[in-house]
């Protein structure tokens, strides 16, 4: 059978959730998936951008990282999307790309794939849980079976969050905890996959 395909697509500001979702690109590739990690493209204000040091630096770091295209859904067996919480809700420029998919929404093509996602917030419960829902609900709507962590590893007693991945930037990097639970779920999510795709196969 053909490696599961695995794509990581990602918005992260200041780096927060650009380094969880390189923990999550490492998970899914030792469960043998074939991974695509791509950035969302910066639409900010530049002024924004510059009001904030950490903000401009990252971009200016991460400026060699592909950015994502609607290829990237298309091409995938098993999309994880991570996002930092914006008002509890997932940040308007992930949101712009997802509502940018409306032609392969329409033709199936984004069906039947696995669908998961984590995140970060400035503060503990700064709507880490509400932002999953709401990328569940464009799950739901694009036919995706949805595959969360839950609590089926060691790693998401001490995490806390079966929803997903999430980190408190406001605490510093992600450290040791969150990065393994972001590797976790990038396996758990590549497993489930690889098993749909030998199940359809054989």
């Amino acid at each position: 059978m053909e490696p599961v395909n695995a794509a990581i697509v990602y918005y992260s500001a200041t780096g927060t959730v650009h380094a969880l979702a390189r923990a999550v690109a490492e998970g899914a590739e030792k469960a043998g998936a074939e991974v695509r990690l791509r950035r969302i493209a910066e639409t900010a204000p530049q002024a924004a951008i510059e009001a904030n040091p950490a903000w401009a630096q990252h971009l200016q770091e991460a400026a060699d990282m592909p950015v994502a295209a609607l290829d990237d859904l298309g091409w995938a067996d098993v999309v994880l999307f991570g996002t930092p919480t914006r008002f509890g809700n997932p940040a308007g420029q992930l949101k712009a790309f997802i509502d940018s998919a409306g032609p392969l929404w329409f033709s199936g093509a984004l069906a039947g794939k696995v669908y998961s996602a984590f995140t970060a917030s400035n503060t503990a419960h700064g709507g880490q849980e509400s932002t999953i829902l709401a990328l569940s609900n464009v799950f739901y709507h694009w036919g995706g079976i949805i595959v969360p962590p839950g609590y089926t590893d060691p790693v998401q007693f001490r995490s806390g969050n079966p929803y997903g991945t999430s980190h408190v930037a406001g605490d510093g990097p992600p450290g040791e905890v969150a990065v393994e639970a972001a590797r976790y779920q990038g396996r758990r999510a590549v497993e489930t996959a690889a098993a749909l795709k030998a199940g359809r196969a054989a």
